[in-house]
């Protein structure tokens, strides 16, 4: 099975093509601040897009004949995981999502090129899933339920390659999953779904390399209205200049690492802190399985560094087998889902949400 995989970022567009589960090419096409910068919308930046992923396939020799395409999954309204078919209410969707991020271009991108090369579009686990228990929606304000968005698809694929490593399906398990990047997810995996799970984008959970986490509601509010800030400010603290960067000015873990080794105890507190809270995180995750858990999986770009993992390892021996999956695979993890749905081993979602 040939498949292609598309995945944009806020500054570059990813490619691979895969044959079977083997990456056979692979391309990050980079888009430069300036090239940018005449869009004032990411909806506008879709045939420049467009052509970048045509052009590069073109100029690698690759025919535009797949059994498969699968774009990364944007902000669409929420909706349960797994592989889902491009359809019209998808596009739709993506074309006027509330939040704006290249990957709102990808399935757009897909259906495309997959109308071209005859072939089936699909988006997986996007960010957006939404397996909720009931309980876990409610806040002490009806006006604010709490919101699914995290890391969906790379620890989902995490969860089935732990699984498939001692002989078990995903379904089986009780999992946590520790997504250690510039945001931080932790999610409650109950026999295949996710029942609870941080929402690491908006200000929830743990602090992070460059988000606030959960900080004090009053306190915010204050700030709020202290007259200091402005709502984008506001806005900026809680996603993309909070957490690391707001304290230490550098979202860079190793060189934190490197200065709390050395002794500073300014970078050794900051990042410790940051650690008890995704410790604090892994204990309601806990609690949300029944105490039932079967392991605690780290991932993401953090879980590379030693140092973290070792801090995390105090906190969490003794709640279940800790495992270290690090990094994340987007790509084959795309291609995987493609490919299960090719082979009948997963199955299709209708995107229909209420």
């Amino acid at each position: 099975m040939k498949i292609l995989v598309i995945n944009p970022g806020s500054t570059s567009t990813k490619l691979a093509v895969y044959e079977d589960n083997e990456q056979v090419w692979r391309k990050s096409v980079f888009h430069s601040a300036k090239d940018l910068s005449v869009f004032h919308h990411i909806n506008e930046q879709y045939e420049y897009r467009r052509l970048h992923v045509t052009e590069a396939l073109r100029e690698a020799g690759i025919p535009l004949c797949f059994d498969a395409i699968i774009a990364r999954g944007g902000l669409l309204k929420p909706t349960p995981g797994g592989v889902y078919r491009i359809n019209e209410r998808i596009k739709h969707d993506l074309w006027h999502a509330d939040m704006e991020h290249a990957s709102n271009l990808a399935a757009l991108i897909a259906d495309e090129l997959a109308a071209s090369a005859g072939c089936p579009a699909f988006i997986a686990d996007p960010v957006v899933t939404d397996e909720l228990c009931d309980v876990a929606r409610l806040t002490g304000i009806p006006e604010i339920p709490r919101i699914s968005i995290f890391h969906a698809l790379n620890s989902r694929a995490v969860s089935r390659n732990y699984a498939a490593r001692i002989g078990k399906k995903y379904k089986e398990l009780n999992l946590i999953v520790v997504h250690l990047g510039g945001g931080i997810s932790v999610s409650a995996h109950h026999y295949g779904k996710v029942i609870d799970v941080n929402n690491a984008l908006n200000g929830e959970g743990p602090f992070s390399p460059e988000r606030a986490g959960t900080i004090p509601a009053r306190q915010l509010v204050d700030l709020c209205f202290s007259g200091k800030y402005t709502y984008q400010e506001i806005r900026k603290m809680l996603n993309g200049r909070g957490g690391l960067l707001a304290h230490l000015g550098t979202t860079d873990v190793p060189t934190i690492v490197r200065w709390a080794n050395a002794g500073d105890k300014k970078h050794k507190l900051v990042l410790e802190s940051m650690i008890y809270t995704v410790a604090k995180q892994v204990g309601a995750m806990h609690v949300a399985l029944h105490g039932q858990t079967d392991a605690v999986i780290l991932t993401g770009g953090i879980a590379n560094n030693k140092y973290c993992v070792a801090l995390l390892r105090e906190w969490l021996e003794g709640i279940a087998r800790i495992v270290v999956i690090p990094g994340e695979d987007e790509m084959g993890a795309l291609a995987m889902n493609a490919l299960g749905a090719l082979r009948g081993e997963l199955p299709l979602q209708e995107y229909n949400p209420h």
